[in-house]
């Protein structure tokens, strides 16, 4: 299954796939440091602190980078 069958699939029974996507992503910036959430994803790290805010999240930083010493 592809994308876009699947967004066809989920509109037919009533779901509307760009809120659960954003309920999805909400959710995880909740549990990990929106940076590391955003990194993952392929979102601006911006995107990712904004929906942190929205959320109501407390991560405020987070040291990116390599800590495999």
């Amino acid at each position: 299954m592809n994308p876009v069958t699947l967004h066809v699939h989920l509109c037919e029974i009533g779901v509307p796939p760009q809120r659960g996507r954003t309920s999805a992503i909400r959710q995880l910036v909740l549990q990990a440091p929106a940076p590391v959430i955003a990194k993952a994803l392929g979102h601006h790290d911006k995107t990712a602190t904004r929906l942190v805010t929205e959320a109501g999240g407390t991560w405020s930083r987070c040291a990116l980078g390599d800590h495999q010493r």
